[in-house]
C-alpha cells in the first residue's frame, strides 16, 4: 500500500506492507490551513498560484515514478481524493483497472451546504467547477510531463473527466442520507457504501468506563487532525462551558498518550483521555463536539449524538453544513468561537428536537461490516469485468 511516510507505521500495524509515497499527510494538513487562511489577503496572483502548485501537487514525479515501479501486474490501482491524476495515469500506462475512494462528495453537485454562506445549487455547482477548472491548471504541467514520460499522449480533459467517461468507480465512502438528492443528482453513477472503518480491536478501558458511569453521560470533545493553537485555554473554555450547563466533559488531549508529557490542568467534572474505541465510548456519551472529518462525522452519528462542529478547512465545512441541514446539530468555525458562543451551541444540540432527530438518523446509517463488504463487493466487480 502506497501511503504518505507518516503512515507507514499505521499500515503495517494492519499487516500489510506500506512504501512511502508522497508528503507527510500532517504537515501537509497543517500546510492546507495556511493556504486556505491566507486567501483572504491580497496577493499577487502569481504568488498564490505558486503557493498552490507547491502544495497540491508538490511531489507528483516522485510519486509517479514510486507508483510506476509498484504497479506492474497489479489487479486494480484505487486512488483516494488527492494526486487521482498520477493514479490515472499509471493505470493507462498499464491498462489496469482503476478505481476510486472519496469520503466527501468531491465531484460537481449541488447538495453541498456550508456554514453562515448562502449556497443555492446552482452556486454550489458553479463554485466547484472553478474549483476543477484551479486544479487542472495548477496540475496540468505535472499530469503532461508524467505522461510524456510514460510514453502517453498528452490528455484531452483533466483526470476527473477522464476517469467519468471511463466509468471508473467512485466509491462514495459515507452515507448517501447525510445529503438528500444527492444520489438522484449523479443518477447512480457512483455507489453510496456508507463510512469506512477498520473497527480495530482496542483493550477495555475499565477506569474511563467507570468515570463516565460515576456521573451523567459527559459531551465528548475531539479535535482530531485539527492543530489547536492553545490547548491550555481551550480546556478552559470548555470546562467553563460544561460547568456552566451543569454538563460532564471528556476531551480527547494527544498528550495523553504521550509519556512524559505534563497533563493539562483541568477540573473534577473534566476528564482527559487519549484516543478511545468510538463505537464503545460514544454511545456512552450525551453529545459529540469535533473538529468536523469525515471518520468522526459518521461515528458520532452512528452512535446517534447530537453533534456541534467546530470546523476550519478541508471537507471539515462540507461535514457541518450537512449536520446544520439535517438538523442533527450545529456548527461553528473552529477560530471565532468563545465561551459564550460554545455554551449557546452546546444548549441548541443539547435540545430534545435534536437528541430525537439524531438518534432518527442513526437508524439510516450503514453498518461498519456492511460497508466494508460493500466497498469490497465493488473492487472485486470492477477487476472481474476488466478480466
Amino acid at each position: 500500500m502506497a501511503v504518505p511516510p507518516n503512515l507507514i507505521g499505521f499500515v503495517e500495524s494492519a499487516g500489510l506492507t506500506g512504501v512511502a509515497y508522497g508528503p507527510d499527510s500532517g504537515e501537509q494538513i497543517i500546510a492546507v490551513a495556511a493556504f486556505v487562511r491566507n486567501l483572504t489577503k491580497v496577493q499577487n496572483p502569481l504568488t498564490l498560484l505558486r503557493a498552490a502548485k507547491e502544495l497540491y501537487v508538490g511531489g507528483w514525479a516522485e510519486m509517479g515514478k514510486t507508483l510506476a515501479a509498484l504497479a506492474d501486474g497489479a489487479d486494480l490501482l484505487m486512488t483516494g481524493q488527492t494526486y487521482h491524476g498520477v493514479v490515472a495515469n499509471v493505470a493507462e500506462y498499464y491498462d489496469i483497472p482503476l478505481a476510486a475512494l472519496h469520503h466527501f462528495p468531491m465531484r460537481i453537485n449541488g447538495q453541498i451546504k456550508i456554514p453562515s454562506v448562502p449556497t443555492p445549487a446552482f452556486l454550489m455547482r458553479s463554485a466547484m467547477k472553478a474549483t476543477v477548472r484551479f486544479y487542472s491548471a495548477v496540475s496540468k504541467e505535472v499530469d503532461r510531463t508524467q505522461r510524456r514520460e510514460l510514453g502517453l499522449p498528452p490528455a484531452a480533459a483533466p483526470a476527473g473527466q477522464r476517469m467519468l467517461e471511463r466509468e471508473v468507480p467512485e466509491i462514495q465512502a459515507y452515507d448517501q442520507a447525510l445529503f438528500p438528492g444527492l444520489a438522484s443528482e449523479w443518477n447512480g453513477q457512483r455507489p453510496f457504501v456508507g463510512a469506512l472503518t477498520m473497527q480495530l480491536h482496542t483493550e477495555p478501558n475499565d477506569e474511563l468506563e467507570s468515570w463516565i458511569a460515576a456521573g451523567t453521560p459527559p459531551i465528548y470533545f475531539g479535535f482530531g487532525s485539527t492543530p489547536v493553537q492553545s490547548p491550555t485555554e481551550t480546556v478552559a473554555m470548555i470546562s467553563d462551558a460544561c460547568a456552566e450547563l451543569g454538563e460532564r466533559a471528556l476531551i480527547y488531549s494527544p498528550a495523553t498518550d504521550s509519556p512524559g508529557s505534563n497533563p493539562l490542568p483541568h477540573e473534577d467534572h473534566v476528564k482527559l483521555v487519549g484516543l478511545v474505541n468510538y463505537s464503545t465510548i460514544l454511545p456512552m456519551c450525551r453529545a459529540v463536539v469535533h473538529h468536523g472529518g469525515a471518520g468522526t462525522t459518521a461515528a458520532g452519528l452512528r452512535a446517534g449524538m447530537p453533534t456541534l462542529i467546530l470546523w476550519d478547512v478541508a471537507d471539515q465545512p462540507i461535514w457541518a453544513g450537512a449536520v446544520q441541514r439535517l438538523k442533527v446539530g450545529s456548527a461553528k468555525r473552529f477560530t471565532n468561537i468563545t465561551r459564550t458562543s460554545l455554551i449557546k451551541h452546546l444548549r441548541r444540540i443539547l435540545a430534545p428536537e435534536c437528541v430525537a432527530r439524531a438518534g432518527e438518523i442513526a437508524t439510516r446509517m450503514t453498518n461498519p461490516a456492511a460497508a466494508v463488504a460493500a466497498a469490497a463487493d465493488l473492487l472485486e466487480d470492477t477487476v472481474r469485468l476488466k478480466a
